[in-house]
């Protein structure tokens, strides 16, 4: 029987498959990239910004020790930082 998948192992298959894809050459990336520039360390291939939410995402529950039941809060603050709005406008 096979085994019931968590949220972050979920998260966590998804990252790997991000990271093959930033090996892939530039005519082989979506047709519809994100905008915003990856950071400095990371490489130049451009990253759509939901496939950026749910990467930053990840990072914040692998930083607090991968804890459920915070995943609404991280993508959120994710989202935030991806966009580059203050937090407090997605409460509002």
């Amino acid at each position: 029987m096979a085994e019931k998948r968590t949220k972050a192992d979920r998260l966590e298959r998804q990252i790997e498959q991000l990271e093959k894809r930033e090996d892939r050459q530039p005519d082989e990336i979506e047709k519809e990239p994100s905008t915003l520039a990856p950071k400095s360390d990371e490489p130049t291939a451009l990253i759509p910004i939901e496939q950026q939410i749910q990467q930053r995402a990840y990072e914040l529950y692998e930083q607090r020790g991968r804890t459920d039941g915070h995943d609404l809060d991280d993508w959120l603050q994710a989202e935030c930082e991806v966009k580059g709005t203050p937090a407090n406008a997605a409460a509002a």
